[in-house]
């Protein structure tokens, strides 16, 4: 039985086409990625399948039984919820089935050996073992590692985080949660690079089946093992991961040009004979000319297949020839009071293409700011060559009017006449009626596209990149990357897209814990380098037991000692259990249940301490 089941889905949003009718089956295990443009449909069909918005005709249905992890679903949480208390949402039936395990156990204890009862208390066991239940506590610290969900913030409130914090926070519940089915969208929004790594390989390791919204090109090919292709309101399939997609539909492309092609010189070759007979005027020929005009008529040539035009232009200055284009000495910054960036020293020479690289929050776009002289460092200095002209892509893009068109944006911006500035869009792939669009229309990608069709107006040498993919589709990138690949100057990018940095970096700067590795080469060397040469890793001196010594009244004193931590943990052990009962009741009320999960916490963490006194105390006991 598969676990998602589309059939001949169809879906209007007024009078415009969406899905036309698609169908497509996921087994169980398989790992999808389904692709294509902005507004090719591919969010609306994940709406659908959750049942958040309709659809006009068809199936779309998931398997019966089958749990569904959402990456979008942010719970609702009690106000004051910590971020360790939403993680911890995800074992909710976890502590159901602790209880029910304990329940058949005690049943078992009684004499209670019957065939039903003992595969009862398998099954439990079993479920239990696959959702990670016998040591959760490892299983949250793993997943907050993996995703860099810091041990600071999990103390903090959920409500207070941003919203990227809030959806890597909601990626490691379900995740937790151990779903037969994952629906992703966009996962790596919002992960660094290593995060992004770690994700990969725990879907790719993952035994249940996933369908993701992606346009992390490292990422597919890392976890996916087929593609779905939203395109017209069609599906196309490739069985493969990204890197076959991209080579199979080039391929495809070019199979169905030569088919076309070949389509329309038959019609022209027999529209050239039919051409003849009919000049030579037999009635014979005549007939056979009437044929064959019958036969053009009939014949129907394929549409040309479409593809995105590709950029043919170079930009940048070619006569600056100053070597030494940043000279960068002793940069310290802090926020405060931590320090972000601690001595940072670097050169930056002419026509290098030096990547900035390390986790969020380790200072990268705060260096490109103080390199811009947008930001005051603390001390160091910076230098810039002389004639250095830099621009600067941001990764939010804003214009000083949004309210104009693209060619008035141009005229009011660059003091250009109409025909120049529409040759120019033009270049850039806004052609015809998308000139006369609202700048505030357009998606992501399109304001980085009008903002480098400004930019390359001027004689740039030092182009600037803070997250230049962030958020774009998978045409969109290509497309900047293009446009990249097109200037002739030094590049400076800050990036976690992966595919990005390792076509264009020569030149490796990792931010880390305030310091930085300096790296020339590519960033596939920089990785065998950091393989063969990994950080050193801070050694923290394992907790110790201080064991209770005897005094004042000897052995005595500590037997009481002893006697009354066990009532304690006795006393705390029925709390527990309690609250257990309270929760498995509560199960339908968010807000209760988060209130009861930090009481259980409080108490579990008081029961560990005083386990550990009594150990301590019993031990001592035990020596005097």
């Amino acid at each position: 039985m598969a676990d998602i089941t589309v059939q001949n889905l169809t879906k209007y949003y007024g009078d415009r086409l969406i899905l036309d009718g698609i169908s497509f089956d996921l087994q169980p295990g398989e790992k999808v990625a389904l692709l294509g443009g902005n507004g090719a449909g591919k969010t609306t069909l994940f709406n659908i399948l959750t049942r958040r918005i309709p659809f006009d005709s068809g199936v779309a249905a998931i398997g019966e039984g089958r749990t569904v992890g959402i990456i979008d679903q942010i719970p609702i949480v009690r106000k004051g919820a910590s971020v360790d208390s939403v993680l911890r949402l995800a074992f909710r039936e976890v502590d159901a089935l602790r209880r029910r395990q304990s329940a058949l156990a005690e049943k078992m204890a009684a004499g209670d050996t019957s065939e039903a009862t003992l595969a009862a208390y398998g099954t439990v066991s079993e479920r239990l073992e696959w959702l990670g239940g016998y040591n959760y506590d490892y299983e949250i610290d793993k997943v907050c590692a993996g995703l860099a969900i810091p041990r600071e913030q999990r103390s903090q409130e959920f409500a207070l985080l941003s919203g990227g914090e809030k959806t890597r926070v909601n990626l490691a519940r379900i995740i937790l949660e151990h779903t037969d089915i994952l629906l992703l969208d966009e996962p790596t929004n919002h992960l660094d690079m290593d995060s992004v790594r770690w994700l990969g390989d725990y879907l790719d390791a993952y035994q249940g089946t996933v369908l993701t919204i992606s346009h992390d090109r490292y990422f597919l090919d890392q976890c996916c093992e087929r593609i779905i292709e939203l395109r017209d309101g069609k599906c196309d399939f490739y069985a493969g991961s990204y890197s076959f997609y991209a080579e199979e539909r080039e391929r495809r492309y070019e199979l169905q040009m030569a088919h076309h092609e070949n389509e329309l010189a038959e019609v022209k070759r027999l529209e050239a004979v039919s051409r003849k007979m009919h000049e030579h005027g037999t009635e014979h020929l005549a007939k056979r000319a009437a044929s064959i005009d019958k036969r053009i008529a009939r014949m129907k040539v394929t549409d040309r297949p479409k593809k995105a035009k590709k950029l043919s232009m170079a930009f940048g200055d070619p006569n600056y020839e100053t070597e030494e284009v940043l000279k960068v000495r002793d940069i310290c910054k802090a926020f405060d009071g931590r320090p972000v960036l601690q001595n940072v020293t670097f050169n930056v020479r002419n026509r290098e293409r030096v990547a900035i690289l390390g986790d969020n929050g380790t200072g990268k776009t705060t260096l490109l700011r103080i390199l811009l002289g947008e930001l005051d460092a603390d001390s160091g200095t910076v230098k810039k060559g002389i004639g250095l002209r830099p621009a600067y892509l941001p990764q939010q893009i804003h214009f000083a009017n949004e309210r104009r068109t693209l060619i008035d944006t141009l005229l009011y911006d660059k003091n250009v006449t109409v025909q120049t500035a529409r040759n120019r869009l033009g270049a850039f792939q806004f052609s015809g009626e998308d000139q006369l669009k609202i700048v505030a229309t357009l998606s992501g990608g399109e304001k980085s596209r009008l903002r480098l069709c400004e930019l390359m107006y001027d004689p740039l040498n030092l182009l600037v990149l803070d997250e230049p993919t962030n958020h774009l589709d998978l045409l969109s990138r290509e497309w900047i990357e293009e446009a990249v690949e097109g200037f002739t100057g030094t590049l400076l990018f800050v990036s976690h897209d992966r595919y990005f940095v390792s076509r264009f970096a020569t030149r490796v700067i990792y931010l880390e814990n305030g310091t930085y590795t300096d790296f020339q080469g590519t960033y596939d060397e920089f990785l065998a380098y950091r393989e063969a040469n990994p950080p050193a890793a801070e050694k923290k001196p394992s907790p110790k037991i201080e064991k209770t010594r005897p005094r004042g009244g000897g052995t005595k004193n500590l037997a009481r000692r002893v006697t009354v931590l066990e009532r304690e943990i006795a006393a705390l052990e029925a709390q527990l259990a309690s609250l257990d009962e309270e929760m498995n009741a509560s199960a339908s009320d968010p807000d209760k249940l988060c209130e009861l999960i930090a009481q259980r916490e409080e108490a579990d963490a008081s029961l560990t301490e005083k386990m550990e006194e009594w150990e301590a105390a019993s031990a001592a006991l035990e020596q005097a």
